[in-house]
């Protein structure tokens, strides 16, 4: 019976390969070498060089009493009136820092700085993963004008492989069902070719790497 539909060749086609496999023909070709060069510098560093040229902001802090004081000089400097954590751990170190906070999902559409953890950071592309497994869930990345991360160094992965080899042993059973990465603040500049910043999320990203007590290593410059 000849084939009545564009669907139908196709399945055919499909079919037809899978019964008469060919040979390989580049079978020389090295598959798992990494396309990358090595990195010169360590996993932190090299995060925070990639992270602020993409327009991120970054802190780094040796540990949670200094960044309780880092955060609260910020929100000194930058005025923060409206922000919104839903972080259990992260709410006791604003706490600790003074600064005020709303958790009520009443009051999340007036928010104007979200601060929330993150599952890795990716040093090679100064990149922030995220998943709906967090307590911020999947609105608190996007909708804020300012995005403040809290992350610690032993987050820090070489590449985006081992951010997800490492997301499916947190998450052995189910992996997240909403998984992002964030480089940088939103922009675009599809418009009149105008560059803007903020348009499908935050204008703002900083990210403040803490020091893990198990990992001690030699600070960012």
């Amino acid at each position: 019976m000849e084939e009545s539909t564009s669907r139908e060749k196709v399945l055919k086609r499909v079919r037809n390969a899978l019964i008469y496999k060919t040979d390989n023909p580049y079978a020389q070709v090295d598959m798992e070498s990494s396309v990358y060069a090595p990195m010169e510098e360590s996993l932190d560093v090299n995060f925070a060089q990639e992270f602020t040229k993409v327009g991120g902001q970054f802190v780094y802090c040796e540990g949670d009493e200094d960044l309780a004081d880092a955060i609260a000089s910020l929100a000194a400097e930058l005025n923060w009136q409206e922000v919104f954590c839903a972080d259990a751990g992260i709410q006791y170190l604003l706490t600790q820092a003074g600064v005020p906070f709303q958790s009520d999902p009443d009051s999340f559409k007036n928010l104007k700085v979200g601060i929330t953890g993150c599952e890795f950071l990716v040093s090679r592309l100064g990149s922030i993963m995220i998943s709906s497994k967090q307590d911020s869930g999947r609105r608190l990345n996007v909708y804020p004008e300012t995005h403040v991360v809290i992350a610690y160094t032993n987050q820090l992965v070489p590449d985006l492989k081992d951010a997800f080899a490492s997301l499916r042993e947190k998450y052995p059973s189910r992996i997240p069902s909403m998984i992002s990465v964030i480089t940088g603040p939103s922009r675009t500049a599809d418009i009149e070719k105008t560059l803007i910043m903020g348009a499908h999320g935050p204008k703002e990203v900083f990210v403040f790497l803490v020091e893990s007590p198990e990992d001690p290593s030699e600070p960012v410059e």
